[in-house]
């Protein structure tokens, strides 16, 4: 009962805070990132201001008419502006999980690999890129950064999940090590290959809150498709127009096609509802990754995993690769087994990997 409490107050909590950004988000640059969506935040400002001007006897359509438009239009741009802010409230609040593991620590500053003994000690948010540190057993590792001298076992569960310590140590290919990991035993002397909030971690952060996702090629080609459509729809109603005025002045009559009716109708040949949800979809699909326990570091990432039905991991949660193990081997069609030296040998055989199989 308290969870279920518990919940239904963060989502109350978390609707409001998406409510108040569906307005912040009617800011022209923000909306110009989605070319559908500000094709229609243009709409409804023109259709306000044409209702304004029917208060002032300037009429082109009937008032009632042009403010029924006008509403129904910022509603729909305030509901593709909550259905993104919900997506990013969904990530802000599994990386508010993450930057709450985050730590400030005190960082160990040194000038030179040869001066061990002149410690200076700042907090881990002030170290810059080429910054020396000397990380000692028991102590957390203050930001990304590549060892230059020493050898260490370094607790790095929080980051991998790999729950066995493992060696990391100057030269080689294991010599770089993550902020936010534990330094076990001995010492090492850290070079910082990353400015503040440029680590593993604050990008981990960025990409769950989808303020750095980088646009898929699938969504980008979808991007172009939808403008192009737009533009195209923007043609055929102003063609519409000036055919209506043509017709209207040949008959010797007043055109009957009014603004507020093209822009209706060209905002509902725009393909609105793709274009409205489309970033929300981004988000929203990386947060459901994040509900799995998997992080997605990138939006092709995410559309691969939705070609994912199974997915198996070793009890620590890490993807690891070892030899495969065939236990059983078929021959092809046409081909006598023999004998096992002969099958041994044999070039035509394929190995059939059953459930259990290690990899």
């Amino acid at each position: 009962m308290h969870t279920k409490a518990q919940n239904g107050f963060a989502d109350r909590k978390m609707i409001g805070r998406a409510i108040k950004d569906s307005f912040i988000k009617l800011k022209p640059g923000t909306q110009a990132k989605n070319p559908v969506m500000f094709l229609v935040f243009v709409s409804a400002i023109l259709t306000t201001g044409l209702w304004i001007l029917s208060l002032l006897g300037i009429q082109d359509a009937p008032g009632g008419y042009t403010l029924a438009i006008a509403v129904i239009l910022w509603f729909t741009v305030l509901f593709a502006n909550f259905a993104e802010a919900i997506a990013e409230g969904r990530g802000k609040a599994q990386a508010d999980t993450l930057r709450a593991s985050r730590k400030d620590v005190d960082a160990h500053r040194i000038p030179s690999a040869a001066e061990k003994d002149k410690v200076t000690v700042v907090a881990s948010a002030l170290l810059k890129k080429g910054d020396l540190v000397i990380v000692r057993a028991g102590e957390q590792i203050p930001a990304d950064g590549e060892i230059i001298e020493g050898a260490a076992s370094v607790d790095e569960s929080a980051i991998t999940g790999e729950s066995a310590p493992v060696i990391r140590e100057a030269g080689g290919d294991r010599s770089a090590v993550t902020g936010g990991t534990t330094v076990l035993s001995d010492w090492i002397v850290v070079r910082v290959t990353n400015e503040a909030g440029e680590s593993f971690l604050d990008k981990m952060i960025a990409m769950v809150e989808g303020a750095s996702r980088k646009k898929t090629p699938n969504e980008i080609a979808l991007q172009i498709f939808l403008v192009a459509l737009s533009i195209i729809f923007i043609l055929v109603t102003v063609s519409l127009y000036t055919y209506s005025a043509f017709s209207a002045r040949q008959a010797g009559i007043e055109n009957p096609t009014s603004v507020t009716t093209l822009v209706a109708l060209l905002v509902r040949l725009a393909p609105t509802t793709i274009g409205a949800l489309l970033s929300a979809i981004g988000i929203a699909g990386m947060s459901r990754l994040n509900q799995a326990n998997v992080l997605a570091m990138s939006g092709r990432a995410i559309e691969a995993a939705g070609d994912v039905d199974v997915l198996l991991l070793d009890k620590t949660g890490t993807i690891t690769l070892g030899n495969r193990q065939a236990v059983e081997f078929i021959p092809v069609d046409g081909t006598d087994i023999g004998n096992w030296r002969m099958r041994r040998s044999c070039p035509l055989w394929r190995m059939r990997l059953r459930r259990g199989a290690v990899w």
